[in-house]
């Protein structure tokens, strides 16, 4: 059970569930990449003399790689978006958590922000603005398209 199913009230239903884009974990799995190559290269062409170096080199990246891949990853896991038909969710963070709500009476409009890669993909950044205040802008949010189509269905007229 995810925290959203945790502070649901009684009679209220999601009516949509956003994650985040897989491109989160792109840089740190090209870094990861390169120098997985780095290594297999350095021990094809490099002297005994740069060869130990080199793959050291190449080690460092690729921890760093993992880091980043790791750190996407728990990201991606630990955040959620919903949409029920009464509000908007956003919770991130794992250990620490920090989490908005916003009743669909109040929102006034549901940003999208995508680039070029974006629309390609399929993500893009949500800024959902409400009446005195906003939620605070989500990135690399998958179909993001999708979400503004839900918020605007469950929106009650006025």
């Amino acid at each position: 059970m995810g925290y959203a199913e945790r502070v649901l009230q009684p009679g209220e239903r999601i009516a949509y569930r956003a994650n985040l884009h897989w491109v989160l974990w792109a840089p740190g799995a090209t870094l990861m990449l390169l120098a997985a190559i780095g290594a297999i290269m350095a021990g094809f062409l490099a002297k005994d003399a740069v060869l130990y170096p080199a793959l050291a080199a190449c080690g460092v990246l690729f921890l760093v790689g993992a880091f980043m891949f790791t750190r996407a990853w728990i990201n991606r896991v630990s955040t959620e978006i919903i949409v029920t038909d009464r509000r908007i969710i956003v919770k991130t963070g794992l250990i620490g958590r920090s989490s908005v709500e916003m009743n669909l009476s109040k929102v006034e409009s549901v940003l999208v922000n995508q680039t070029i890669m974006g629309r390609i993909l399929n993500y893009g950044t949500l800024v959902i603005r409400g009446v005195g205040s906003g939620l605070e802008p989500v990135a690399n949010v998958a179909a993001p398209l999708e979400f503004h189509r839900h918020v605007n269905a469950s929106t009650p007229m006025t």
